[in-house]
């Protein structure tokens, strides 16, 4: 199974040019083979956008997914992207995983709202999101709730051998890319998908560095401080002897 993330710039609204965006790297990703293509957190409508994640976050259902949903059903690949979601009175961060069919393969919220703004806007999500992706057992993160090693540590406990994160990290904690999701992904012998912005928005300088890191975290592709289209295979690492990669779970002690 290929599976390919998106680095790119922040577009601020739902606008035709974001849909273009997702269209476009969609197609890439198909052509180059991927399953699976994992986009930033809150592509739609941008993420340092609190007044627009109030005034135009949608409902499950409502025109984005659709949309969505379409396109990946266009290019035959599926979409891993995430959006402000509103229901009632309520606005979520979340993230949906579409399947190469445009079906829904899972929804989730993100638990761990990070700084003022994510904790002004969102409402904090309550449950993990599972689900069956090339065969392999699959979940939902949204950036800062990979840097909680309960939260990846339970996944795996139900299974999961296969993380994707939609994220928006900024400049100055390139330690979460360089250090955090290598280590998480190696404690517990998962794949984590690790899809970040770069550029500016409203004043935000987004780090990116985003990667895919493998059981043994290692990046099996990463990249720079700029956009990038990345694709890998996760079937490159089927020959890995299997005592190197960590039995931290079946090993563990608890005092």
């Amino acid at each position: 199974m290929k599976l390919a993330l998106y680095q790119g710039p922040a577009i601020s609204g739902a606008t035709e040019e974001t849909f273009a965006c997702v269209s476009t790297q969609l197609t890439a990703a198909a052509a180059a083979g991927a399953t699976m293509l994992v986009m930033p957190e809150l592509f739609l409508p941008g993420y340092n956008q609190p007044a627009l994640h109030d005034r135009l976050s949608q409902p499950r259902g409502g025109d984005w997914e659709t949309r969505l949903a379409g396109m990946a059903r266009a290019a035959g690949c599926g979409l891993t992207i995430g959006w402000a979601e509103r229901e009632g009175e309520t606005v979520y961060n979340a993230a949906t995983a579409f399947g190469a069919d445009g079906g829904v393969l899972g929804h989730y919220r993100k638990i761990q709202l990070f700084g003022p703004m994510e904790q002004a806007s969102f409402a904090p999500g309550d449950a993990f999101c599972t689900f069956e992706l090339g065969g392999v057992k699959a979940a939902l993160l949204i950036c800062y709730d990979v840097e909680f090693a309960p939260h990846v540590r339970a996944l795996a406990e139900q299974g999961v051998s296969l993380v994707l994160v939609p994220t928006a990290n900024a400049v100055g904690f390139d330690h979460v890319q360089r250090a955090i999701v290598p280590g998480r992904a190696a404690e517990l012998g998962i794949t984590i998908v690790y899809a970040n912005y770069c550029g500016l928005e409203a004043g935000l300088s987004f780090g990116g560095l985003s990667l895919i890191a493998d059981p043994l975290g290692q990046p099996m592709v990463s990249a720079g401080r700029g956009e990038a289209l990345l694709v890998a295979d996760l079937g490159v690492n089927d020959d890995l002897p299997k005592p190197s990669l960590s039995t931290q779970l079946a090993d563990y002690r608890e005092l």
